[in-house]
């Protein structure tokens, strides 16, 4: 079995790095090239840059910060907002990306995941979904978490596999910014209708919430943003945490 990734997130707006709760309430979390520096030097596995308004505000990816931070880091690093576009795609690669995150774009036009892989490798592109419980349905949610789909999550995670996506960001909307654990329900009916890797995101409040997510799922990495950039939790102590509960890692 691989070993688990922790995975920092960058969510950026106009340039700053911001964390908020069910993704609104955005507060200033710091500066994207100093954390990114930081998170490289501390042992993250990989590093995920999210411009959140970019879809929103009809804009690009700002282009120029992504290859300011590609320059400052070690490790993998995936850049994903407003992109719509195989020309987006291959100027973020140009940039200094590693892998490219697709969310909005793809639930309107599914066949971008299909073009990305075709360009870039399956193992570039990350099918980011964001997933919001609606009653009984887990229903997806694009637009920066605004806009409520007809889609159901268990089957658009199943669609996106199937067109050439090589990674799944499963974002729970209902744990995000809440530091509560992340949503092991959903995790649990999402591994089970997937077999390519699932990154967990939402809900991250302390160490334990990652020994319990690794410890209870199968999934392949977990990603926070709020308790890395506070300082509430370090990953090198995380990382230790995990392998105290024999849990493996990558050093």
């Amino acid at each position: 079995m691989p070993a688990k990734r922790i995975i920092p997130c960058l969510d950026v707006k106009n340039g700053d790095v911001v964390k908020g709760t069910n993704f609104v309430n955005l507060k200033y979390a710091g500066n994207a090239i100093e954390l990114a520096r930081k998170y490289s030097e501390v042992g993250a596995d990989e590093l995920i840059f999210l411009d959140i308004t970019a879809t929103l505000e009809k804009r690009k990816t700002l282009l120029e910060l992504v290859n300011e931070v590609s320059k400052v880091i070690r490790i993998p690093f995936t850049v994903g907002g407003g992109i719509s576009e195989i020309q987006d795609i291959d100027l973020l690669l140009k940039a200094g990306a590693d892998k490219i995150s697709l969310n909005s774009a793809i639930v309107r036009n599914p066949q971008l995941i299909t073009d990305a892989a075709s360009i870039a490798g399956s193992q570039a592109v990350v099918a980011a979904i964001d997933v919001k419980k609606v009653g009984k349905k887990y229903k997806v949610f694009i637009n920066a978490g605004k806009t409520e789909t007809e889609r159901e999550a268990i089957e658009w995670c199943k669609e996106v596999e199937e067109l050439g996506a090589g990674e799944i960001l499963l974002t729970s909307m209902d744990k995000d910014g809440t530091r509560s654990g992340f949503d092991i329900e959903l995790l649990l009916i999402i591994q089970d209708v997937i077999s390519i890797p699932l990154i967990a995101s939402g809900g991250a409040g302390n160490t334990k919430h990652f020994v319990d997510l690794f410890a209870e799922t199968d999934v392949d990495a977990a990603l926070a943003a709020g308790i890395f950039h506070y300082g509430d939790v370090e990953i090198t102590l995380l990382k230790n945490e995990l392998a105290k509960n024999n849990i493996e890692i990558r050093t």
